[in-house]
């Protein structure tokens, strides 16, 4: 008795491969066969592409925020002062309250602020701005804004001067070493009332944290010039909190709580920003969808293909039924010539996308001087350039998602050859 050949024998190879090469005039699908190859390679191009600019999205937007801002912030809540009848939140002991966050296991650095927003004048332009009064060596820690590479100018010199932003500093004509001036409303207490406070500062530092949102505000000022600027002489409005692990900052929450004391309330970046990150979220998944999708599509025209297959080749069939081969041996045969399909289409996307996420950066740029500059403009987008993060775990999803869709639609049409009655096939021939 014969033994029965293995699942995908060499000879169901050498059948497919035969199949899949076969021009038209031979009863092949060579164009449909390329038509679904371009499909799925453009389609899972697409998707990975998507995926890496997702990702790499949100990784420039959390990294802007976490570079350049408090993971959290610690304040005090409203207490009316019984002298003027105003609400004071500004904290007096504020060093012995930094120290207490400090030692809460997983905080990094705590640091007091002054903060207040002003009018800044240079070179007869004017533009608001908030003002962060912070110590030199807090400042040193901010990742984003005491980067060398991004920043202009001598951070050592901040005890003298002033850092600003570099989207202050274009909105001012400014550059390190030019004078700019910060006019505050709430200046010197007189007899008369309160008139405006009028200070002049070298900029001896400009940076660049990522965000255009940022760098057109904030300016940075010492500690102590801001708490004499601001009339918070002893006082500092908040302590800002960097933590060890950002992304989990609500297991933090209580213990800060607790070593801030009585009145004090927090505000971490994920509640800052917790609703954008939500809606990315959504739109990311969205987009995952609808992208999938279109890879569905593009994997339906093996189906197309296969079906014409089938329909061109009943009469081979026939003859391989007749001459011994199972039902499952013709499954798999033409199983074979829409997978390999998937699979080399699929491969081809692959490396089309990679290239595209590793090199997006001269892509970018090509395109921007196509279409004649201006195609990202950061004050909408918030962020500089258009960024992408290849991660593994998107290129399998991506490949999982292709080869799944294309071995399910191969079925169909495999199944209908199989089952195909070899007299009936014949009958005519």
């Amino acid at each position: 008795m014969a033994a029965t050949p293995p699942p995908f024998a060499p000879f169901e190879w050498m059948i497919a491969w035969r199949y899949l090469r076969a021009s038209r005039a031979e009863g092949g699908v060579s164009v449909m066969t390329w038509i679904s190859l371009v499909g799925i390679t453009l389609a899972v191009f697409a998707l990975i592409a998507t995926l890496a600019v997702r990702s790499g999205f949100r990784a420039e937007f959390v990294d802007t925020i976490l570079g350049a801002n408090a993971h959290v912030t610690v304040y005090r809540a409203g207490q009316m002062d019984p002298v003027t009848g105003r609400v004071d939140r500004t904290i007096a002991e504020y060093e012995a309250m930094a120290g207490r966050l400090r030692a809460v296991p997983g905080v990094t650095r705590a640091a007091p602020l002054v903060k207040g927003q002003v009018m800044a004048t240079a070179n007869g332009r004017n533009a608001g701005v908030e003002v962060f009064g912070i110590s030199a060596a807090d400042l040193r820690t901010i990742p984003r804004v005491a980067d060398p590479e991004t920043g202009r100018g001598d951070i050592a010199r901040f005890d003298a001067g002033i850092s600003i932003g570099m989207g202050v500093a274009q909105e001012l004509g400014l550059s390190v070493g030019d004078r700019i001036r910060l006019i505050s409303p709430d200046g010197v207490r007189t007899p008369l009332g309160t008139s405006p406070r009028i200070n002049a500062y070298e900029v001896v530092h400009i940076f660049s944290a990522g965000r255009h949102d940022i760098d057109r505000v904030r300016v940075y000022l010492p500690f102590a010039e801001a708490q004499r600027y601001f009339n918070r002489d002893g006082r500092a409005d908040e302590i800002e909190v960097m933590v060890r692990d950002p992304e989990h900052v609500e297991a933090l929450i209580p213990a800060l709580l607790e070593a801030a004391g009585d009145r004090a309330l927090v505000w971490s970046w994920k509640d800052a920003s917790g609703a954008f990150l939500r809606a990315l979220e959504v739109e990311d998944n969205v987009m995952f969808v609808i992208l999938s999708i279109l890879v569905l599509i593009a994997t339906l025209n093996i189906t197309s293909g296969l079906v014409m297959l089938v329909k061109n080749k009943g009469r081979d069939i026939g003859i391989l039924r007749t001459m011994g081969l199972s039902e499952g041996s013709v499954l798999r045969v033409f199983f074979i010539c829409g997978a390999v399909t998937g699979l080399i289409g699929t491969a081809a996307g692959v490396v089309l996308g990679c290239l595209f996420a590793i090199y997006i950066d001269p892509i970018f740029s090509l395109v921007n001087v196509m279409m004649g500059g201006q195609v990202w403009d950061p004050s909408i987008r918030g962020i500089y350039h258009l960024p992408a993060k290849l991660q593994a775990g998107d290129v399998l999803t991506a490949v999982a998602l292709s080869l799944g869709l294309s071995f399910v639609v191969t079925l169909f049409p495999a199944r209908r050859a199989a089952r195909m009655n070899p007299v009936e096939a014949l009958r005519y021939e």
